[in-house]
This record gives structure tokens, C-alpha cells and sequence, in this order.
């Protein structure tokens, strides 16, 4: 059986913030009040419009939906009432789902009152707390949060239970070119690897460390070495990388561009009529991942 995952501090003021849970009569009048609870039917609830969580494991829903049948739902889902009969959920939509997948026909929950604000927030908090997260998927909800709710960054570490230090490690991550990014959040490359590159203000030598370290399999101490080196101007940077840049802005944003895209130092010259696109390769591997790009 899996380890029970409490609520951060930041769900537990949330929700303690909010009213104390209604009495079933008032929810309905066929269901009864039991230890603060209310036993609600399935069919009376809609799932949570700010649900940042789109893709749910199928496998890990099915067994949950078997645990379900035989234990029933141990720890309730909360709600929020929008009237008599009709509820939204606030949090629990795995529980939720794996209800529903193992036939129940009502589910214990607790009732919240909670505005908009307020219902994105424990979304994005909740999503937060879970452990399968990758660094991206975290940086993403600590940036929604900050914008969409409004919270400055000494605020979110208070509701997420975090060092301002972590949340803003987290937020650099959504600097690095997106390459990066897609490794990071397809456990290709580790969060460490990722805080030693972003150290880099460079994205060119952003790219040139992250395809050193997939090609040569550099621990996250060979990497902090690295990414020093080239921040002093002493690591052995491809000679592309401390190109020019073109003096035409939209050029210098299109290189930029295509860059990120091919994972190495793009190089455009032009005189604003025509031109030439220089790509370059460390080795054949990294070529034949080129190609594949241009799916030559």
C-alpha cells in the first residue's frame, strides 16, 4: 500500500480558512452527517475548471479503483457548493475518478465555500504536493500561481511550504531554451544538471553544456565545473558559440529560434537580401540527431 502524502501547509490554511463543513442535511436531504463529512452522489459534481492536472496513469488509476472497492475512500474529496444539489470539486480528482471507475455511486467530501481565486490556487497547490512531478511542471505551477493569483514569491514559498531559494530555482528553469526544458521534463536531464546550466546566462552556452552532457554523460559535478569555466570564459566553448550575432533584430531573434530548435549555435549571415544558415555537428551522432530534426 502505498505511503499516505499529508497536505502541505499551504492546502491546510487554505482550507482552514475557508467555513467549517456543512451538515449533510443541508447538502441534500436523502444523505446524513458523519464525522464532519457528507456523503455526496457522483453525479451531483463537476470536475475543477482550474485543474492544472491533464493527463492521469490509467494503470495507477485502475489499482486505485480496485483499492477503492475493497477500503472504500479513505481520505474524503473536497467541494465547493454552487447550490442545493450541484457541487464542484476542489481537490481530489483522482479519488474522484477512480470512484466513479470502480462504480460508486457517492463519494464522502468535504463542503467548501471558495471563489475562483481561490479554487485555482488549491488546484495549483494541491498539483504541487504531488511526488511524480517533474522540475518544469513545478516551475509552470509556481509561475501560474505567481501570476494568476497574484502572489509575490515570499507568499507562494508560505503556501507551498518552500525557501524563496527553491521557488526561485524553480522559476529560472523557465528561462532555459526549450530544448532544455523538454529534457528536463522528460527526466533526460536532472533538476541538478539544470540549476548548474542556468547558471550560464548564455543560451548558446546553455546548449552547448546541455549537449555536452547527453553526449558525454557528465555528472552534475563535471557539469557545475563546466558551466563555471564557461561563465569565466575558460571552458573549451564550440567556436560557433561565441559567434557574432547579426545586427538585424529580427535576424538575431530567428537564430535565436533555431537555436533552441536544433540544440547547437545556429549561425545566419546576410547582408538583408540573402544569406547563408550555418548548422553545426560535434560528432556523427550529433548529426544524424540533426537530420533527424530536419527528418532528412
Amino acid at each position: 500500500m502505498s505511503k499516505k502524502v499529508a497536505l502541505g501547509r499551504g492546502l491546510k490554511s487554505l482550507l482552514s480558512d475557508t467555513p467549517d463543513t456543512e451538515k449533510l442535511e443541508e447538502v441534500a436531504p436523502s444523505t446524513a452527517s458523519t464525522s464532519g463529512m457528507s456523503e455526496i452522489l457522483l453525479a451531483n459534481i463537476e470536475v475543477n475548471p482550474f485543474q492544472p492536472r491533464q493527463q492521469f496513469d490509467q494503470d495507477a488509476l485502475k489499482e486505485l479503483s480496485e483499492s477503492i472497492k475493497v477500503h472504500g475512500i479513505i481520505q474524503p474529496i473536497t467541494v465547493r457548493k454552487l447550490n442545493h444539489t450541484q457541487f464542484q470539486l476542489i481537490s481530489g480528482e483522482r479519488r474522484f475518478q477512480a470512484a466513479k471507475l470502480a462504480g460508486l455511486k457517492s463519494v464522502p467530501a468535504y463542503v467548501r465555500l471558495a471563489d475562483d481565486q481561490q479554487m485555482l490556487e488549491m488546484a495549483l497547490i494541491e498539483n504541487i504536493q504531488r511526488e511524480n512531478l517533474n522540475p518544469i511542471e513545478i516551475a509552470l505551477s509556481y509561475q501560474r500561481l505567481i501570476t494568476e493569483c497574484n502572489l509575490k514569491q515570499e507568499q507562494l514559498g508560505d503556501r507551498v511550504g518552500k525557501q524563496r531559494s527553491t521557488v526561485t530555482n524553480y522559476l529560472r528553469l523557465l528561462k532555459l531554451p526549450p530544448d532544455i526544458q523538454i529534457a528536463l521534463r522528460d527526466n533526460r536531464l536532472s533538476m541538478g544538471h539544470a540549476r548548474a546550466i542556468v547558471s550560464v546566462e548564455d543560451p548558446a552556452s546553455q546548449l552547448y553544456i546541455f549537449k555536452k552532457i547527453l553526449s558525454e554523460d557528465l555528472s552534475v559535478r563535471n557539469v557545475e565545473d563546466l558551466a563555471r569555466q564557461v561563465a569565466q570564459g575558460s571552458g573549451q566553448k564550440p567556436a560557433e558559440a561565441a559567434a557574432v550575432a547579426p545586427k538585424n533584430p529580427e535576424m538575431r531573434q530567428l537564430q535565436t529560434k533555431l537555436s533552441s530548435h536544433f540544440g547547437t549555435k545556429i549561425n545566419i549571415k546576410s547582408d538583408g537580401q540573402k544569406g547563408e544558415i550555418r548548422i553545426p555537428f560535434l560528432s556523427v551522432e550529433d548529426l544524424n540527431r540533426i537530420l533527424d530534426i530536419l527528418k532528412v
